[in-house]
């Protein structure tokens, strides 16, 4: 039996702003980049957070055990968006009916900015003759429009008549998602933490509340993000394109942040920590006209917000961070544990969300019944904080 780990820490935030939302991914999967593509310290390969992991289900399906969503493995071709949701109602598939066309930050989740063209796991999902894929949201003021993201690796609005059974040009397919369970509603979508800083209810990231005032080039975006003091932390970090993206907000435009928690202003162009793998003097940035995800030159000069929170260094033999470090993992039956200060309080968490354990003592418990999978160990220390790891 082989369980793995991921280690995590959380952070205690009063709510105060009443925005409901549905919460239906667990968590928000890294990009998959582990590729470095300059000596300056904070690209997106030098954080891995919530590692995508997918457990293939050997019935024509797969499970995002970071989200806890499941997807069709092999797509449903290339169809209109009208016929695609037809398609997704109508689905019969692992003996599941309740299939649906994914949100469009549901379906951005599953990209992997590792590869290109598809921008996809292809040891996890089929590959097709896809150039896009629909999702289930229309721009919010022009309902020809749908959001789809794209082989690339990005996602962006496009007319309806686009793909090839409209009379357009190119290829968009249909992908269906199911929940497992019901997801449940937060009430509070974003805190505004009146210390410069908004936290992210969904995925538990931190945000810069007013993005720098310059706009900056790609390599001095990171230095920037890095060397970053704000509301008494110092380990901000430039987000990679699937942080950045979580943030945007499909309802809305011009821009498409929401401007009652993050002062940006008229739409801006916003950089990630993404690099393109192919072409690699290019990284990804969110242009918050609309809320498209594309990319530019690395010397070209665009705003900046930086983002804090959930930034673990990982190794082979366990999940480290300053002040933790599990092993072995996988574990096989118990845990251990490094570094405690002694106030934590556990919970070990499986890939739905469901709590296995909740206590202090867990390196007494044996987990030797639990099934193979992959499961989160939250450690609660608010005495602790999260330190990122340092280049060498």
């Amino acid at each position: 039996m082989k369980i793995f780990i991921f280690l995590t820490l959380s952070y205690f935030i009063q709510n105060v702003a009443a925005q409901p939302v549905v919460k239906s991914m667990l968590r928000l999967p890294d990009t998959g980049v582990n590729k470095s593509y300059t000596d300056t310290f904070g690209e997106d390969a030098d954080f891995t957070i919530n590692q995508p992991y997918f457990i293939n289900n050997g019935n024509g399906t797969v499970t995002d055990s970071v989200t806890g969503l499941i997807w069709q493995q092999t797509d449903g071709g290339e169809m209109t968006i009208e016929n695609a949701i037809i398609y997704c109602n109508n689905l019969i598939l692992a003996g599941y009916s309740d299939w649906r066309l994914p949100s469009a930050q549901e379906a951005f989740s599953i990209l992997n900015h590792q590869y290109t063209n598809p921008a996809m796991d292809e040891n996890v999902f089929t590959t097709t003759l896809a150039q896009y894929w629909w999702t289930s949201e229309s721009q919010v003021n022009d309902s020809n429009k749908i959001w789809a993201t794209n082989s690339g690796g990005g996602i962006g609005n496009h007319p309806k008549t686009e793909t090839l059974s409209a009379g357009g040009p190119k290829r968009f397919h249909v992908r269906a998602v199911r929940d497992k369970t019901t997801p449940p509603v937060i009430p509070n979508h974003f805190t505004d933490n009146e210390n410069g800083t908004i936290t992210d209810n969904l995925t538990k990231l931190i945000w810069q509340k007013v993005p720098n005032a310059d706009t900056l080039s790609w390599e001095q975006a990171l230095s920037y993000a890095d060397t970053l003091s704000l509301a008494g932390m110092s380990d901000w970090r430039l987000p990679n394109i699937k942080e950045l993206q979580s943030i945007n907000d499909e309802n809305l435009i011009n821009p498409s942040l929401n401007p009652n928690f993050f002062d940006v202003g008229n739409s801006k162009k916003y950089w990630s920590s993404t690099t393109l793998p192919n072409q690699t003097t290019k990284a990804w940035y969110l242009n918050t006209q609309y809320g498209i995800t594309t990319y530019d030159t690395k010397t070209v000069k665009h705003s900046v917000i930086c983002v804090n929170g959930n930034q673990i260094s990982t190794g082979l033999n366990g999940y480290l961070s300053e002040n933790y470090t599990v092993f072995p993992n996988p574990f096989t039956s118990r845990i251990n544990l490094k570094y405690k200060t002694g106030n934590e309080k556990f919970e070990l968490i499986n890939c739905l969300g469901v709590i296995i354990y909740s206590g202090k003592n867990i390196e007494q418990q044996d987990f030797t019944s639990l099934p193979n999978g992959f499961y989160l160990l939250k450690v609660i220390d608010k005495s602790a904080s999260l330190k990122k790891k340092k280049k060498n």
